[in-house]
């Protein structure tokens, strides 16, 4: 039979895999014949793994025997390249690591295979996770489904557009800075950045140790959040996670929106460089939320204006220290020089692409002898400020919502050589990974573009572990 891809959902997919209308072979056959057809065009995947079929007969055996089976087994899962799967290659979409073979599975691919997850393969990003177009991959870029002159947004691009396109039911992405809200909205998606240390960390290459969370793709809330549910948890081996208290997926119609206030911070939507088009969109989706029910006031958010600044001081320093391992001499690329320091310098100008060696330099900098007080310190300083002007304003609301970008993905080229423009698309979303703040990016429209219509997103802040919150909120959104 004719699986419909587009239109299909975890429970709608679980439903039938458990009826027998199809096996988890027929729907991983599906996406495989999707991929083919699709992926040479717009290129979301590095690597389309040789033994999905066989993954999925251990899925088909587990559901004829009834034994262990969960919703999300059988399902077809795309998985970005920093994220560990044993034996297979983790790249970073580098050349550091094009043939690294990791050695270990990721806390969270251990959790997915326990469920019985078929993972299709390992999706393109920018570099390193660095950066917000994809442009970065040392091996191509991935084009935006919608209009494959576009970006996909990054550096999650490949997972997003992996859904996006049909190429797979839901993907794992990882956010550090909105790499999974801003290719959701610039793909028309459903982006989850959870609490900071909902989900462990433990075998995802770190970019920025104290910003870096992994999370979901989906086409929808509840997609969105059956896969939380079974990746968050507090793990032994990442001493920065922690446990969450999440409710079974319910009914929406469960929720009430009866004295539940919306905040919107003043200062967000004075920001230099929104899209008229996104600002229309933004005030039509706050007359949804208020036709919906919601209570939405203004509320202010004073130290919101320098968190751009903040976040790429702090990344900067935190991606010189990371990346300090990829010296040739353990593991990944190896470059003879005339002696070991000459090895150093060899291997990593080979091995980086621009964007990393510019982020390193900035960092080594920024952590300098002379530099570190003016800004580092200072920095974190201003990051404890931003913190405690959203505690403030979660006393008064329950949610706060933005655009998730400032305009609808641009083109291919546009602003690859400036990176301060690059950068500026972050200012709406940076926020949440320097509060630590749950943060979900639901689509809200489209934005029409001569003959092609570019989607654009609605972002939800909550409070510290209010996962739930979120996708309540979201999902009564999207229904509506």
């Amino acid at each position: 039979m004719k699986i419909d891809l587009k239109n299909l959902t975890i429970k709608q997919a679980h439903a039938d895999l458990v009826a027998g209308k199809y096996t988890a072979v027929d729907l991983a056959q599906a996406y495989l014949e999707n991929i083919k057809n699709k992926d040479g065009e717009i290129h979301a995947y590095l690597e389309v793994f040789s033994d999905v079929l066989e993954q999925a007969k251990v899925a088909d055996k587990r559901i004829v025997s009834k034994n262990n089976v969960t919703l999300l087994t059988g399902i077809p899962m795309a998985i970005k390249d920093n994220i560990l799967i044993k034996g297979r290659i983790a790249s970073s979409a580098s050349k550091m690591l094009e043939n690294y073979h990791a050695t270990y599975d990721a806390t969270v691919i251990n959790k997915l295979k326990d469920a019985g997850v078929v993972f299709l393969g390992r999706t393109n990003m920018d570099e390193f996770a660095m950066g917000g177009s994809t442009e970065n991959s040392a091996f191509g870029v991935t084009k935006n489904p919608f209009d494959t002159e576009r970006v996909a947004g990054g550096s999650s691009g490949g997972s997003a557009v992996a859904v996006a396109a049909d190429m797979s039911l839901v993907a794992l992405g990882s956010d550090t800075g909105g790499s999974i809200r801003q290719p959701a909205s610039f793909c028309g998606l459903v982006g989850l950045k959870p609490t900071y240390g909902a989900v462990s960390r433990y075998g995802v290459m770190a970019m920025g140790s104290s910003f870096d969370q992994i999370g979901p793709f989906a086409k929808n809330v509840t997609d969105a959040k059956i896969v939380f549910d079974f990746i968050a948890g507090k793990d032994l081996l990442d001493s920065t996670s922690i446990e969450v208290k999440s409710r079974p997926v319910v009914k929406n119609s469960d929720f009430s929106t009866t004295g539940v206030k919306i905040g919107i911070p003043k200062e967000a939507m004075k920001i230099d460089g929104l899209n008229p088009e996104v600002k229309k969109n933004f005030t039509e989706s706050v007359e949804k939320l208020k036709k919906l029910g919601y209570e939405v006031k203004e509320i202010s958010l004073p130290n919101l204006q320098y968190s751009l600044a903040v976040y790429y001081t702090l990344i900067f320093a935190e991606v010189s220290s990371n990346l300090a391992r990829f010296d040739g001499v353990r593991y990944g690329l190896h470059v003879d020089g005339a002696n070991m320091v000459d090895d150093y310098f060899k291997t990593k100008q080979a091995g980086f692409g621009p964007e990393v060696k510019r982020r390193i330099i900035l960092g080594t900098y920024i952590l300098s002898s002379g530099y570190y007080d003016a800004y580092y310190n200072k920095a974190n300083i201003v990051r404890d400020l931003i913190r405690e002007d959203y505690k403030k304003a979660f006393e008064k609301v329950d949610i706060i919502i933005t655009p998730t970008t400032p305009g609808p993905a641009f083109k291919i080229g546009e602003k690859i050589n400036d990176p301060l423009q690059l950068y500026l698309e972050d200012i709406f979303t940076v926020p949440a990974n320097l509060a630590g703040i749950p943060a979900i990016s639901v689509p809200s429209g489209f934005k029409k573009v001569g003959d092609k219509e570019l989607p654009l997103g609605l972002q939800f802040f909550a409070d510290h572990g209010c996962e739930d919150t979120l996708f309540d909120i979201a999902q009564s959104f999207e229904n509506k």
